[in-house]
């Protein structure tokens, strides 16, 4: 689907190219020019901020950061490097207008006291009024609401990103991110194709969803991204607020 047909058929876009390398701000300029008025951009995060070099996700990357200095990139960390990794992140989205950030962190960075502490550390440092920051924590975080609520709860303008066939929002805010990553084995299953059944469980989600927040946005992330979004979007319509 070509980007003018995209913006006739959707009102957002998460952008994911920004997280495997680092993102061009010219470029996303450029698709902020093109886009219609009210099209709203979201954004991944670049994996410097969040996944140490070693992770697998680099073998994607273009450029990688210098190998001396691989210790203190990812993993949130408050490190001069790690923070002027974000710095380039908050560029980008400031040129895109983007409405939300997207701070996934690996599986590997799980659930702990001193994991805690340092993502806190780092949402306090990061946050800003142009842009909402979404946190996805994977892996052993699921199981630790109250630890999250923790992390961001009393921290304005962080939202806590969820699949909502597998988890709810640890803290409620007027802003609600719904990421889909498949449902069955595991965290995700990128090859599952959403049923009607699914999605019509998906629009009370929602709408249960906007009983308490302003905006509440819906991103496939499967291989059927496309088509399952558009038949949401189809069978949901009475959730008009829904982004």
């Amino acid at each position: 689907m070509g980007r003018q047909r995209y913006y006739t058929s959707f009102d957002v876009v998460e952008l994911q190219e920004t997280f495997y390398d680092m993102p061009d701000e010219d470029k996303l300029r450029s698709l902020r020019g093109e886009a219609p008025e009210g099209f709203r951009f979201t954004m991944k995060a670049w994996q410097a901020v969040t996944h140490p070099p070693g992770s697998p996700t680099w073998r994607r990357a273009r450029r990688r950061v210098p190998e001396e200095l691989a210790g203190r990139y990812g993993n949130l960390r408050t490190t001069k490097e790690n923070l002027e990794a974000w710095e380039i992140v908050a560029s980008a989205a400031r040129a895109l207008r983007a409405a939300l950030v997207v701070v996934q962190t690996p599986p590997s960075f799980g659930a702990s006291e001193e994991n805690a502490r340092q993502a806190r550390d780092f949402f306090e440092a990061v946050r800003t009024r142009d842009f909402l920051i979404g946190w996805e924590p994977r892996g052993s975080w699921l199981r630790s609401p109250e630890l999250i609520e923790r992390v961001i709860g009393s921290l304005d303008g962080i939202v806590h990103v969820v699949d909502p066939f597998r988890a709810w929002p640890a803290v409620e805010r007027e802003v609600v991110y719904f990421r889909l990553h498949g449902i069955g084995r595991g965290e995700v299953n990128y090859k599952y194709r959403y049923t009607d059944q699914d999605l019509e469980a998906l629009c009370s989600k929602v709408r249960g969803a906007l009983q308490a927040s302003r905006d509440v946005y819906v991103m496939f992330n499967n291989v059927y991204m496309r088509d399952d979004a558009a038949r949401f979007s189809s069978l949901c319509k009475g959730a008009a607020d829904a982004k």
